[in-house]
């Protein structure tokens, strides 16, 4: 009877499910200066120039800079390195991707009107990679907090009742209850309890809301493998206009697509005296797939004949997303003197209700000086404040709590870009600097991002190829589990890309 008054009030429990925190939000609300060769060789400065399809994602009167009708394709090959220390342990590990980075075309149509200040006006579409999230991550280490701590304290005030199978009742059955009724934590606790990993301190009362563990304090030899694969993809379209010689004006209404996946998996050994589990698995899935809309104004604006400036306004992004989950669990333990290997796979697929994100806005600035037809350089600074990111659903106030935390953990960021390209004959040298502050008030979580970048471009009748690289560095500290395994693991991420870009003129 309990149960079937459970079910009930299942619905107010669903949107509880699955934690969403401030990596979730930080995952979709930073991005990184993807698009064609020449802007990533110039590491994304263009905000006062223009004249390139990417950098109408920076500033939208860059259409309008453009002379003739032009269409680029990019791929990039990608390389992610990640070194991580774990109790003074070392592991490196390596990802390497091959994808579109950018596609699109801008469309000029000239006013032939002497009388009129309004030159031309245009028309654009274009499709980047606004975030690649392939990775991989080992960390490996001899720690001394367990993973069965994770599983003992959300089991901690669960009834004992609620952990035991009925008879006739399944696994399966039981886990989609909990997660309808109780959370993603009672979940876990069933996985543990069913694992051996930890007993009630009062086997015989179905009421029992304590629990202790059965495995001893020590050592534990842990290796922690985390995969993840997908992108942000950011599709914009663009109208831009140039009125008189000096302004340029535009317009971006931008729409995103988040497909994601991650798999994370830690293996845990110990030989600790009056140990009764002393091997533990754990293995959990998460898919995301979101949709988003967001739109920029911006202009350009020539002074003399050699100097521009530039002003974008970035309205915030907003974000709905639907997660889903899987996770399984296998355990060993040695029971009168054997080993018995117990696996808990419920083999149920969660879906949780869709919630809302809304990532910071962004204002940018930017100058740039033309030497004439021989090269340039420019400069580009923006802010962003990520402390006013928010989560949100149609349903309730469940997100009041960490939208607190992320407010008081993230900050405003301030991000510089500075680039340049000097021109000879048909051949162009290009090269770039980027640096970008820690979103969080502690910058030890993650810290400042710097880069540089390199390229050069060849031009041809109506075409062009261009090929970038660009390398950019990162440290950060990554807690293996947001609750018991809180230990961190110390990450130096180094991002390797390479950009191939192929344009026509016509």
């Amino acid at each position: 009877m309990k149960r079937i008054i459970f079910l009930l009030i299942a619905a107010i429990f669903m949107a509880v499910g699955h934690a969403q925190n401030i990596t979730d939000a930080l995952r979709y609300a930073t991005d990184a200066p993807n698009g064609t060769a020449r802007f990533h060789a110039m590491s994304g400065a263009f905000g006062a120039l223009g004249g390139d399809l990417s950098s109408v994602g920076i500033n939208p009167a860059g259409s309008a800079v453009f002379l003739n009708t032009n269409i680029a394709v990019s791929l990039s090959a990608y390389d992610r390195e990640n070194q991580a220390n774990y109790f003074n342990r070392t592991e490196s590990s390596f990802d390497t991707d091959v994808t579109l980075n950018q596609a699109g075309a801008v469309f000029v149509f000239n006013i032939n009107r002497e009388e009129s200040p309004w030159k031309k006006f245009t028309i654009g579409v274009n499709y980047d990679n606004n975030r690649n999230y392939n990775d991989e991550l080992f960390i490996k280490g001899n720690g001394n907090t367990s993973i069965s701590e994770f599983f003992l304290q959300q089991a901690q005030g669960i009834p004992l009742d609620l952990l035991q199978l009925r008879n006739g009742e399944t696994l399966s059955d039981l886990y989609i209850f909990l997660g309808e009724t109780e959370g993603t934590a009672a979940q876990n606790a069933l996985l543990g309890y069913q694992g051996y990993i930890f007993d009630p301190v009062d086997p015989n009362n179905p009421s029992n809301t304590q629990y202790l563990s059965n495995v001893s304090p020590g050592t534990f030899n842990q290796e922690y493998l985390y995969l993840s694969s997908g992108y942000n993809g950011k599709f914009t379209v663009n109208a831009a206009a140039q009125f008189t010689d000096n302004l340029y004006f535009g317009i971006n209404l931008n729409s995103y697509t988040i497909d994601y996946s991650q798999s994370t998996y830690l293996f845990e050994r110990n030989s600790n005296t009056g140990s009764f589990v002393d091997q533990i698995g754990f293995k959990n899935n998460l898919s995301v797939l979101g949709s988003g809309f967001s739109a920029q104004i911006g202009g350009i604006g020539k002074i003399g004949e050699h100097l521009r400036i530039g002003l974008t306004l970035d309205t915030p992004t907003w974000y709905e997303i639907s997660e889903e989950t899987t996770q399984s669990l296998e355990t060993r333990r040695n029971d009168a003197g054997q080993s018995i290997i117990e696996t808990v796979n419920p083999r149920v697929l969660n879906i949780y209700d869709n919630y809302n994100l809304r990532t910071p806005g962004k204002a940018s600035a930017s100058v740039a000086y033309i030497f004439g037809k021989s090269g340039l350089i420019s400069f580009d600074y923006s802010y962003k404040d990520f402390s006013n990111t928010k989560f949100d659903t149609d349903n309730s106030d469940i997100f009041d709590t960490e939208n607190i935390r992320i407010e008081n953990a993230l900050k405003g960021v301030s991000t510089y870009k500075l680039g340049g390209e000097y021109r000879i004959n048909q051949l162009s040298l290009r090269g770039g600097l980027r640096y970008e502050e820690s979103p969080y008030v502690n910058e030890e979580t993650i810290g400042d991002l710097s880069g540089f970048s390199l390229g050069m471009g060849y031009t041809f009748r109506n075409y062009n190829f261009d090929i970038a690289y660009s390398r950019a560095e990162q440290s950060r500290n990554q807690q293996l589990y947001n609750i018991g395994l809180t230990d961190s693991a110390s990450i130096d991420t180094t991002l390797n890309n390479v950009v191939f870009t192929l344009g026509l003129n016509f």
